[in-house]
C-alpha cells in the first residue's frame, strides 16, 4: 500500500523568553526541528540558517542519490554554514543548534538526529521515543547511574554533548525509519519535553486530528510554565488514496515554516547582541553580567583559542610516531636475507624483496658461482621469486642446497674392448 502523510508545524516563544530561537518546517517531503542555542549569541540565527540549508538541498526531487546520503551531506553543509558565520563574526561564537530532520522518499524516512530535540512515534496507540538525547544526563541514564525519572529533574539535564556548532567534531546520527499507515511522528524541542511528561504526550497524540494534537501540546507546555520556546512538527501517515481533510492546515499542500526561520534573522555584530541582551534585562557589563538562562542550558564548551596549536602539535606527534615506526621497520628489514637471481647467478641479498617508490630495501650481499639456468625448473622458479631466509646462516644453507641440486652432465661411459673371438677349429688345428 502506497503511503503519504499529513503534517502540521506549530511554535510558541514561551512565557520566559524574549525571542524564539526554535525553527520548524513541514512539507510533503521534509520535516525539520532546529532548537537554536547560545542565548543572545545568535541561537535564532543558528537554527534558521541550518533550516535554510536543509530546505534548499532536500525539499526537492533528489536525483542520483538516496535520501539518507543526501541528508548526511546537507547536515554537513549546514554545519559548514555556521562555521562561516562564526568566522565572519566572532561575536556569534558559541551559537549552535540541535536538529531533527526527516526526508520522505515515497517509501521510508531518512532521519538525522543531533542534540536533545526529540522524535516520538505513536503506533497502535502506544508512544515510543525514537531518538536518544545527546546529553550528559542521558549518558548517566545509559550507565545506570540515575533513572529516567531522576533525569527529568536533574540540574544539568540540558547540557549537550553533541550539537551543530560549525565545527568538525560533532556528527549527527543517521538512520532509516519505516512508517506504517496510522503512524504519527512527533518532532519537538525540549521546550515541550521539559514541561510535559511522556504519558501526557501519549494521551495527547491520540486526539482526533494532528492540528488538535499540536495545539494541545503547545498549550500544555505553556500551562506547565513555558520556560523555553516550544515547537512541534507532526506527521500522520495515511493511505495515499485517502481523501484529504479540507479542515487540516496542510490541506492546500503548502509548506509550513515557523519560529526563527520564519522571521529570517540576519547575522549581527557585537553591538546588536549587547542590545539584545539589554532588551532581555541582562547587563552588558562583564563584572555584573548575568548569563541568559539559554546559555546555561545550552553551553557546550567553546573551542579553545589554542585549538590550532593543538592540531599542529597533534600532527607533529603523529608524524614523529610514523617516522619512528618507519625507522623500526627499515632496521628490521636490514636484518633479513633472501636468495634470488642476480644477472643469471644465484645471489644472497640482505634486506627484504619489496619495491617502494624512492626506497631501496635490499642489496646484494654475495654472488655465488651457481648459474640459475643450471638449476632444475622448480628451483629456478623459487630463485626468481626469491627465497626468504631468517638469517645469514640460513641463506648460506639455502645456497648449499641449491648447489647440490645443480644439474651436472653425467659422465659418458668408456668404450670397452670387443671380446676376443675364440679361434675356430680350423685355426686351432696345427
Amino acid at each position: 500500500m502506497a503511503l503519504t502523510y499529513r503534517y502540521v508545524a506549530l511554535t510558541d516563544t514561551g512565557l520566559r523568553r524574549s525571542n524564539n530561537q526554535d525553527s520548524g518546517y513541514a512539507s510533503d517531503r521534509l520535516l525539520v526541528i532546529a532548537d537554536g542555542m547560545g542565548g543572545a549569541a545568535a541561537g535564532d540565527l543558528a537554527s534558521s540558517q541550518t533550516l535554510r540549508v536543509i530546505r534548499q538541498e532536500l525539499d526537492r526531487e533528489l536525483e542520483n542519490t538516496d535520501a539518507l546520503s543526501a541528508l548526511g551531506i546537507a547536515v554537513d553543509h549546514a554545519n559548514a554554514r555556521l562555521g562561516e558565520l562564526i568566522a565572519d563574526d566572532p561575536a556569534v561564537e558559541g551559537m549552535g543548534t540541535t536538529l531533527e530532520a526527516m526526508v520522505w522518499d515515497g517509501e521510508k524516512l531518512a532521519w538525522a538526529h543531533i542534540g536533545d530535540s526529540r522524535v516520538y512515534r505513536l503506533r497502535d496507540g502506544r508512544l515510543t521515543q525514537i531518538s536518544t538525547d545527546h546529553t550528559f544526563v542521558q549518558s548517566l541514564v545509559d550507565e545506570g547511574r540515575i533513572t529516567r525519572e531522576e533525569a527529568r529533574v536533574h540540574p544539568h539535564r540540558s547540557l549537550l554533548l553533541r550539537a551543530i556548532l560549525g565545527r568538525d567534531d560533532n556528527d549527527a546520527d543517521l538512520s532509516w525509519l519505516q512508517p506504517a499507515a496510522g503512524d504519527r511522528y512527533l518532532l519537538c524541542s525540549d521546550g515541550l519535553t521539559d514541561m510535559v511528561d511522556d504519558d501526557t504526550i501519549e494521551r495527547t497524540m491520540r486526539l482526533e486530528t494532528i492540528d488538535m494534537v499540536a495545539a494541545e501540546l503547545v498549550r500544555l507546555a505553556l500551562e506547565a510554565g513555558g520556560f523555553d520556546n516550544v515547537t512541534v512538527v507532526i506527521a500522520e501517515f495515511v493511505d495515499a488514496d485517502h481523501e484529504a481533510d479540507p479542515d487540516l492546515a496542510c490541506a492546500d499542500g503548502s509548506p509550513q515554516i515557523v519560529g526563527a526561520a520564519a522571521d529570517a534573522p540576519r547575522p549581527r555584530g557585537a553591538d546588536e547582541i549587547d542590545a539584545t541582551r539589554d532588551s532581555a534585562g541582562l547587563s552588558a557589563t562583564p563584572a555584573q553580567d548575568e548569563p541568559d538562562p539559554e546559555e546555561l542550558r545550552y553551553a557546550p564548551r567553546p573551542p579553545s583559542r589554542w585549538r590550532a596549536l593543538r592540531w599542529v602539535l597533534g600532527a607533529a606527534i603523529l608524524l614523529a610516531l610514523a617516522g619512528g615506526a618507519a625507522y623500526w621497520a627499515y632496521d628490521w628489514s636490514q636484518q633479513q636475507y633472501y636468495v634470488a637471481d642476480d644477472g643469471g647467478k644465484v645471489a644472497v641479498y640482505r634486506g627484504v624483496k619489496a619495491e617502494l617508490p624512492g626506497i631501496t630495501l635490499s642489496r646484494v650481499d654475495e654472488v655465488t658461482e651457481i648459474d640459475v639456468e643450471d638449476l632444475p625448473d622448480y628451483q629456478q622458479g623459487r630463485v626468481e621469486a626469491g627465497i626468504s631466509a631468517a638469517s645469514r646462516a640460513e641463506a648460506e644453507q639455502i645456497v648449499a642446497n641449491l648447489e647440490d641440486a645443480v644439474d651436472r652432465p653425467s659422465p659418458r661411459p668408456s668404450e670397452s674392448p670387443s671380446p676376443r673371438q675364440s679361434p675356430s677349429a680350423e685355426e686351432a688345428r696345427p
